[in-house]
């Protein structure tokens, strides 16, 4: 692994490898596919130092996370095709309820690698600003200097593996999936103040996609599935939700606020642009959040998006860090990769 800083960028990158290897990163191969990198790109103060994440009280321990994931997809390769045919990229953004977590934290780079060997891109895991240190907008400003840094800098070709920046995709599970959305709004929108300037003239990152897992959306109401699911779901509770939102969200806000009500029925209507790109949005059934999730979807296909629903009945939230959902992972992972294919497809035909 190595460390370099690049516009003010520590960037931790390596090859991400479905097992173990002694060969040299630009020789590894991820389960069936092209070597790819992930890159770690914290926030950072003046200077190029890293911004330090002090400790923060935990009322309540975090939700517990498995030591590994069953293997990624296979998928069968010439070795001349993985070397010359450009990797779409994802931009991923970890979960953890604004407040937790890094794209260090072992279930994240875990995900991430099973992704990057399933789907067969070049996974960017970003380690943005936590609450209640770093409140709203933090997180997305953090999100959108990314893809700035992307467009202006772009990665260093240390792993021989060409990468395609106009099949950009952003994605996100819980908290990272409300990341990604709001992202990609202020990515794809004409509206431009002196603290989210437009992208470059020549901007190369053009989105084809967002990818959200059990996107965190909520608001003041109670949801049927926050009510019936109370108590018995796992990971997520109403009590520690909303100690999430308190944290992030601006002092005095309530749940309404539109970076937590996304769908427009209880404040401003969501303005998304024409290029918008189409989402993906990933529903479990045992997912108190499932609720405010298909709402979101609903919202989309009534502005004329395009979007899919995937639903996994019997999963809970956080399903794709757990073992004991192997069979849906795999799903999962094949589902991301038919998205991406397509949607890649659908953007050249247009073209």
């Amino acid at each position: 692994m190595r460390t370099v800083t690049a516009g003010g960028w520590p960037c931790r990158a390596r090859c991400a490898s479905g097992s173990a290897s002694s060969r040299p990163p630009s020789t590894r191969r991820s389960a069936g596919t092209a070597p790819s990198t992930v890159l770690s790109s914290p926030c950072t103060t003046g200077g190029g130092a890293r911004a330090p994440h002090p400790a923060r009280p935990r009322p309540e321990p975090p939700p517990p996370h498995p030591t590994h994931l069953p293997p990624a997809p296979e998928h069968e390769h010439s070795s001349s095709s993985s070397t010359t045919t450009p990797r779409p990229v994802i931009v991923y953004f970890h979960g953890g309820g604004f407040a937790m977590f890094s794209a260090a934290s072992r279930p994240f780079d875990t995900h991430c690698r099973t992704l990057c060997a399933g789907v067969g891109a070049v996974v960017v895991s970003v380690d943005y600003r936590l609450a209640p240190e770093h409140r709203f907008p933090a997180a997305y400003d953090d999100g959108e200097a990314v893809l700035r840094y992307l467009a202006t800098t772009g990665l260093r070709d240390e792993h021989g593996v060409p990468m395609d920046l106009s099949a950009c995709f952003l994605a996100g599970d819980s908290a990272g999936g409300n990341i990604a959305h709001h992202v990609a709004q202020r990515w794809t929108t004409t509206t431009t103040t002196p603290a989210t300037p437009p992208p470059p003239s020549d901007n190369p990152v053009h989105l084809a996609g967002v990818i959200l897992l059990e996107p965190y959306f909520g608001g003041e109401e109670r949801t049927k599935a926050e009510r019936a699911l109370e108590g018995v779901a796992p990971v997520v509770n109403i009590r520690r939700s909303d100690r999430w939102w308190r944290a992030f969200l601006p002092e005095g806000a309530d749940r309404n606020h539109p970076a937590a009500h996304v769908t427009g029925d209880a404040g401003p209507e969501p303005e998304l642009q024409e290029a918008f790109p189409p989402a993906m949005v990933v529903v479990g059934g045992l997912d108190p959040l499932q609720d405010w999730d298909r709402r979101y979807a609903g919202m989309l296909r009534q502005k004329g998006k395009a979007v899919r629903v995937v639903e996994f009945p019997e999963a809970i939230h956080a399903f794709y860090f757990f073992p004991e959902f192997a069979g849906d992972i795999r799903k999962l992972v094949g589902e991301i990769r038919a998205f991406v294919e397509e949607s890649i497809m659908s953007k050249q035909s247009i073209a």
